[in-house]
């Protein structure tokens, strides 16, 4: 049975406004809710710096609804150490009630990086980075006790205690490089989650991870897939959530009638997607949300 979600934007917003639409959503019948991992606006743009903390607004998520899963897609591993990040997920998980899941990537808003003076390294050593850090918090998420030694990261001993109320919290990938983060996907993640790319595409690329899947001896149904969508249904629409980034995202977003929506829908399911997530980022159109639900009948 597909799940479908709601990835929630932290930037342009209050923790209030975002507390009223995280109701609203869990209210419509959606299974899952996320929060995004920036320090900056997803913009790209150096003067852009209206973003609540990822960490907190998770917490907050946790709090403020009762039902839905709670997921972060996804945390930046050059500015969270696993450690540290393992331990705030778990206490989020104890807020939730078992509610929470995690998500990991290599990071790639450098401007944030530059402004707030974090190494911004080169494309493989973020991958390795991204490698060495889920073996790591799959063992404190997952084990009593774990060691690790790595290049950027070690762990003598360590353990997270109390211990998340969920024996296994889902750990997701972020990202559709094919050499090595669907590689990552497959050898540690419980889910991959890539944005805005067209019903083929995925196709293709959850392919990829079937391979690297066969090759690292693990069973591919252990793996949830899923797609971030925008919505728009109208063109004017498109252009007001995403700027200049329109053209660019515009192959990943549901548009046309209702009928042109669920047809898209059931090319990403076909396409291998157990879960469709729809991007929302202020000012979030609740209304076209709504409307979505009831065509989905998913309330």
């Amino acid at each position: 049975m597909t799940v479908f979600g709601v990835h929630v934007g932290l930037q342009h917003t209050t923790a209030d406004e975002l507390r009223g639409v995280w109701r609203r959503i869990e209210e419509l019948g959606f299974g899952w809710i996320s929060v995004w991992d920036h320090f900056y606006g997803a913009t790209g743009k150096p003067d852009d710096a209206a973003c609540l903390e990822a960490v907190a607004m998770h917490a907050a998520l946790a709090c403020t609804t009762t039902k839905v899963r709670c997921g972060s897609l996804v945390y930046s591993v050059g500015y969270r150490h696993p450690a540290v990040l393992a331990k705030a997920i778990t206490a989020i998980d104890q807020l939730s009630g078992g509610r929470a899941d995690m998500g990991i990537g290599a990071g790639w808003a450098k401007v944030e990086y530059d402004a707030y003076g974090i190494p911004f390294p080169e494309i493989k050593t973020r991958m390795d980075q991204l490698e060495e850090g889920i073996q790591c918090l799959r063992g404190l998420l997952h084990d009593d006790v774990t060691s690790f030694e790595g290049q950027w990261f070690t762990l003598n001993e360590a353990r997270n205690e109390p211990r998340p109320v969920q024996k296994k919290l889902p750990i997701w990938i972020g990202g559709g490089g094919e050499k090595r983060t669907l590689k990552i996907a497959a050898r540690s993640a419980d889910g991959w989650n890539v944005p805005f790319i067209a019903p083929d595409v995925f196709a293709h690329k959850n392919a990829v991870l079937n391979e690297h899947c066969a090759v690292a001896g693990r069973d591919p149904k252990e793996i949830q897939r899923a797609i971030n969508v925008g919505l728009a249904f109208t063109e004017e629409s498109l252009v007001q959530q995403f700027g200049n980034l329109a053209p660019l995202v515009k192959p990943g977003v549901l548009s046309g009638s209702d009928q042109e929506m669920i047809d898209r829908i059931g090319q990403y399911v076909e396409a291998g997607a157990d879960q469709v997530n729809i991007a929302l980022r202020a000012p979030f159109d609740l209304e076209s949300l709504e409307r979505f639900s009831a065509l989905l009948k998913l309330a």
